[in-house]
């Protein structure tokens, strides 16, 4: 049985305090980097930006993520001191083929992108496991953002990075999922045509972390294992390849290098978790800054609240990099919860937008599930509209909710709902989802329109929804809030040692949910839900509108929709 931790609860609070800081946005619910003294706090982004990748053009840095199935997909994020970022759209309208994905395919779609800047373009290589690697481009970042072009259509290849060589010669590294490709902890190498449209002649494995000597951690020599994520560079003269490696949650931040881009190859490891309580400190991108300072962005993975993205100091010695802090002088480096910002311009404090007051559409901040119809969503006079969308009851199994990722480690979310049922069945409320689910709302039945708690606490397929229900309400709105809080719980050892410590808790994210009747007075209904992530993604949290299967609305000729006002977040 999972059992609180409140050792685990004192190290979760090291990482991720939410307590006061410096600077705007303290307080209300959302994370802020920035300490306004010229120093920042680890994660730099709070919400889940998975498999980070960057770039820097002139002044300005650019990341990237992940976005499996969530549309609009591959998040583009903007920053001037690597440090605050802000949402600046999305480099994916939605995801090819169209109707495959009008269906939630979990843990498919968008993995692990890369972003460069070429010819006065930017270009984003991403793959789909299931289909191969794409390539999107654009002029300016913000968009528009050209359709999708397969560059190579290997099964099972992931992680794609492109690489162009002082003589302009271009080519793509990539690793493989095992379950598609029956094959991983490898890195390939091919050529890419003279467009970066597609890859040509025979691949090469370059790395084959299996057949490689073990390598030195903090927890003593450990195999290459899971190694992924490819990251190609070059400079004074050797080719880097940077590959997390070890696990998702449990593993470290390699380094390859050799002086010819086909190998051979040495490898080590340049940071890890060490005595911090940074799990799996690894992925990421490698960026300087115009005065020439080194900096590393990655990911830790916090289960519920998903892949959240670390800055790094990074520095050469002997000509590898260390990553980190490294106060052995060993040459692997473990990460920093609080470190001087980086020496470039100062830049206003900032974090992804989180409210909305939908008066001029709905922010960048939402996305559905999967491909969305045309109907789902619009905006009318500062109300955003859901349909009730015909769907399972069983939120996993549906891409019908508007969402956002989780804002910071403790927060409420609000909202104002009008309700307008046409038949038995419909239901719209305020949601919390991975791969187990709960929200509040109304749902139309038979003794008229009532506030429920809906929840399926289990994770597992076909395990009871369950529903409590609060009053039949008597008016056409209601204010529904949902206050989440990090608990900690103690789970087995994983199926290899050794291992951190780190990899025996669970972060998952308490829940209560309540409703108003009058925007002032607040009943909690039903008991304190535990969220857990989804599939390689962490909980969200959103709206929706739904038809539920076996009801009258779900094969109705027509059918209602819920309006709301607005979208705020708080404590």
């Amino acid at each position: 049985m999972l059992r609180t931790s409140s050792l685990s609860l004192a190290v979760l609070a090291a990482c991720m305090t939410a307590g006061a800081s410096a600077g705007a946005g303290a307080g209300d619910g959302r994370w802020i980097a920035d300490q306004g003294n010229r120093t920042y706090r680890n994660p730099v982004l709070a919400g889940d930006y998975s498999d980070p990748d960057a770039v820097r053009v002139g002044d300005d840095f650019y990341l990237v993520s992940s976005s499996f199935t969530d549309v609009p997909g591959l998040p583009i994020l903007h920053s001037r001191d690597l440090v605050n970022w802000t949402l600046i759209g999305h480099a994916l309208r939605r995801l090819p083929p169209d109707d495959h994905y009008r269906t939630a395919r979990r843990g498919g779609g968008v993995w692990a992108p890369a972003i460069r800047h070429r010819d006065g373009r930017f270009v984003i290589y991403y793959p789909d496991p299931d289909r191969g690697i794409f390539m999107v481009s654009a002029i300016d970042p913000k968009g528009p953002w050209s359709e999708p072009v397969l560059v190579d259509g290997t099964t099972g290849a992931i992680d794609p990075a492109p690489f162009w060589d002082d003589d302009g010669t271009g080519w793509l590294a990539y690793a493989f999922a095992k379950s598609r490709a029956g094959k991983a902890n490898l890195i390939a190498l091919k050529r890419l045509n003279a467009e970066g449209t597609r890859t040509e002649g025979h691949e090469r494995i370059i790395i084959d972390a299996g057949r490689m000597p073990e390598v030195a951690t903090s927890l003593g020599p450990r195999p290459w294992q899971t190694t992924e994520g490819p990251k190609l560079y070059k400079r004074g003269g050797w080719y880097y390849v940077f590959v997390p490696s070890g696990s998702v949650k449990g593993g470290w931040q390699g380094v390859f290098r050799s002086r010819r881009i086909t190998g051979p190859y040495e490898g080590r490891n340049v940071m890890d978790q060490g005595g911090t309580a940074i799990n799996g400190p690894h992925q990421g991108a490698w960026v300087d800054t115009p005065g020439g300072e080194d900096w590393f962005l990655h990911f830790q993975d916090r289960d519920a609240y998903g892949r959240i993205v670390h800055l790094q100091p990074m520095r050469w010695k002997d000509g590898w990099p260390v990553i980190g802090t490294d106060t052995d002088g060993d040459g692997r480096g473990e990460p920093v919860l609080v470190h001087r910002k980086p020496g470039v311009a100062t830049q206003q404090v900032a974090a992804p937008v989180a409210d909305d007051e939908f008066d001029q559409g709905f922010s960048l901040a939402w996305q559905f599930g999967s491909n969305p119809g045309d109907d789902w969503a619009s905006v009318e006079d500062g109300w955003l509209n859901l349909k009730s969308v015909t769907g399972s009851a069983d939120l996993y199994e549906t891409g019908a909710v508007l969402s956002q990722k989780l804002p910071g480690p403790a927060f409420c979310a609000s909202t104002l709902m009008r309700f307008a049922p046409l038949r038995i069945g419909e239901r719209a409320g305020l949601a919390v989802h991975g791969v187990n689910f709960a929200w509040i709302g109304l749902e139309n039945r038979p003794e008229g329109i009532r506030v429920v708690q809906v929840r399926k606490d289990d994770e597992r397929p076909a395990m009871p929804i369950t529903e409590i229900a609060g009053p039949v309400l008597k008016q056409d709105r209601v204010w529904l809030r949902a206050c989440a809080r990090p608990v900690m719980v103690d789970v087995p050892p994983p199926d290899f040692a050794p291992y951190w410590p780190s990899m025996l808790r669970d972060t998952r994210m308490a829940v209560r949910f309540a409703y108003s009747l009058d925007g002032a007075r607040y009943e909690e209904l039903g008991s304190t839900f535990e969220a857990r992530q989804g599939r390689w993604v962490g909980a969200q949290i959103g709206l929706f509108a739904q038809a539920a299967l076996g009801t009258p609305a779900a094969v109705a000729t027509s059918v209602g929709y819920a309006r709301y006002d607005w979208w705020r977040i708080g404590q």
